[in-house]
């Protein structure tokens, strides 16, 4: 599968009136390929021949073939899948912070319309979930048009606000997520590491392939800033007035604790990870869904 990214910037993104022309446009944009399987099944494209077997349906056989040189073989053919991708969206009020002019939660919202527009138009079945401490909206797995159109109007009807509670939503989706597959999760993971791993490790167990795609702003990655502060604590914390450049390194030593720890973690369960900040192409994001996607049709899959 050939892929070719051409990098969508994100303030055109943002200069874009619906989410499903972000949708199209990212995926039009930044990526060409198929999505064949190279499972053998009956669809009507020819795959390779192969020697008949004991078993084997007569139907099968090339009888072509057989009149030319006398074997006894069976026409193999590509099989299209149906694949199941449940897409999971923080909606908690701290996606809502931002330094440019789009949030976290614009940007997470814009992969997934992008996502549920490359997985629906290959045909394949995809899946919403808007959480913050417990799940807020939910489009259940389908495919065809219709099911684009619902999952896009949540996405526009969704707005981020609420505490967190990523590891214990993930706990609780598991064994609900109806069609097992590739499960990918949006969110700044602002919650214990160790319950949000907790929850990822669940998923793993009830048969599903997590993707963590963890998004930031640049301006919490990188800290830069001079005066005087008053910030005002998302998710209830209150407001505290600060000295930026006395807390910088205590800051940057903190996410990167937290960060590592994520990463560590998503290692050993074998779940990818995507970092990410809000002023990056979204060539990431898809990028990791088609290769995740292209592994389980070759049987690479858990």
């Amino acid at each position: 599968m050939a892929l070719h990214f051409a990098g969508l910037d994100p303030a055109i993104l943002d200069r874009l009136s619906s989410l499903s022309l972000v949708a199209r446009k990212v995926v039009e944009g930044t990526l060409a390929g198929t999505h064949r399987s190279p499972h053998r099944g009956s669809s009507v494209e020819f795959a390779q021949h192969r020697a008949y077997a004991p078993g084997d349906e007569v139907r099968r056989i090339d009888w072509k073939v057989y009149a030319r040189s006398e074997r006894l073989v069976v026409k193999e053919y590509v099989e299209e899948t149906n694949l199941a991708c449940n897409l999971l969206l923080d909606a908690s009020e701290s996606m809502a912070f931002r330094s440019l002019d789009w949030s976290k939660f614009d940007y997470a919202r814009w992969a997934v319309a992008a996502l549920s527009h490359l997985v629906i138009g290959a045909r394949d079945t995809a899946g919403l979930v808007v959480f913050d401490e417990g799940h807020r909206s939910k489009v259940p797995p389908g495919n065809g048009m219709a099911q684009e159109v619902a999952i896009l109007k949540t996405l526009e009807d969704s707005a981020p606000g609420g505490p967190t509670a990523i590891g214990e939503v993930l706990h609780t989706l598991a064994p609900r997520l109806r069609r097992r597959g590739i499960t990918m999760i949006f969110s700044d993971f602002f919650d214990e590491v160790p319950t949000v791993l907790a929850g990822v490790r669940r998923l793993v167990h009830q048969g599903h392939e997590p993707i963590l795609v963890q998004v930031l702003d640049p301006l919490e990655a990188s800290f830069e800033l001079d005066a005087l502060l008053k910030l005002e604590g998302l998710e209830g914390a209150g407001s505290v007035k600060i000295d930026p450049k006395a807390i910088r390194e205590a800051y940057l030593e903190e996410v990167e604790s937290h960060n590592k720890e994520l990463a560590r973690g998503a290692r050993a369960l074998s779940v990818d990870l995507i970092q990410t900040t809000t002023d990056k192409p979204l060539d990431a994001v898809l990028s990791a869904y088609l290769t995740r996607r292209s592994a389980r049709a070759r049987g690479g899959g858990r």
